[in-house]
């Protein structure tokens, strides 16, 4: 496709880790890209390495996701801007720990980022393309999102409404020319991690940003709703849905489970 063609695609948590990677790859496709971070000096490099690299236009957005006034701005773009095509809601934090030992003003800025943001992005997004018949939105949550470890509670739980979020969206978009794509990676070698904690990590399950979004954008290309770009069996997520599908079946009932019922009556 032509850079017309392509249209414009904004990156949020563009100056590093996967946004700067995903920011790289869709100026290598032909888009013309708004840069979301809150760090102005490394957006403004990369904009400048990118437009010389790919010929392609690039605007800086400093903005501090955890801000709502920041948030809505972006959104005004979103809505304002009909070369808009691509929206990466990639932004993310993450605050480890116990829930005994988390500050509250800590996990609710991981909220704010994590979670409200890309509420409100996407809200932005979907109606505009919708009304075009012409877009593309990508969530990135991760594997967290369908599990928790012992000090990811609140990331987990932030992740999982990505994730169920982003499911629900893609029914809302069938059968128009909309497409809405969750990512949801394992571990992936970006900023979010403590550096100490990634060392002590074993090599071989950590993966690094580039094959992470490359394998993302394979799975966007090839069509794929999920895309968990380091799982190698892709039956492991159908038997998932199916599990899914039949918890939710199995709920529709005005009756107490029978286990229930002679518990009760014991």
């Amino acid at each position: 496709m032509s850079k017309a063609q392509q249209g414009t695609a904004i990156v949020t948590g563009a100056s590093a880790g996967l946004g700067k990677i995903y920011a790289d790859r869709l100026a290598r496709r032909g888009y013309d890209l708004v840069l979301v971070a809150r760090r102005g000096d490394k957006l403004a490099e990369l904009a400048d390495t990118l437009s010389m690299q790919y010929g392609v236009q690039v605007r800086p957005f400093v903005a501090d996701l955890s801000r709502s006034d920041d948030v809505e701005r972006l959104a005004d773009l979103i809505r304002d801007d009909a070369s808009i095509t691509l929206l990466v809601n990639n932004a993310g934090v993450s605050v480890p720990g116990a829930t005994t030992t988390l500050d509250p003003a800590d996990v609710a800025w991981q909220q704010a980022i994590n979670v409200d943001a890309v509420n409100r992005l996407s809200l932005a997004a979907l109606p505009q393309f919708l009304a075009r018949n012409r877009g593309t939105l990508v969530n990135i949550a991760s594997i967290l999102g369908f599990g928790f470890l012992p000090s990811s509670t609140f990331y987990s739980a932030g992740k999982g409404h990505v994730a169920n979020l982003t499911r629900a969206l893609q029914n809302e978009v069938q059968g128009t020319n909309v497409r809405v794509q969750l990512v949801a990676p394992s571990v992936t070698a970006t900023e979010i991690w403590e550096e100490d904690r990634l060392n002590a990590m074993d090599p071989r399950i950590v993966m690094t940003a580039e094959d992470c979004v490359d394998a993302a954008l394979a799975g966007l290309d090839l069509g794929e709703q999920v895309t968990f770009p380091s799982v190698e069996d892709a039956q492991l997520w159908k038997n998932f849905e199916e599990a899914a599908a039949r918890l939710m079946q199995g709920a529709m009932s005005g009756k107490p489970a029978s286990r229930y019922l002679a518990a009760a009556h014991a």
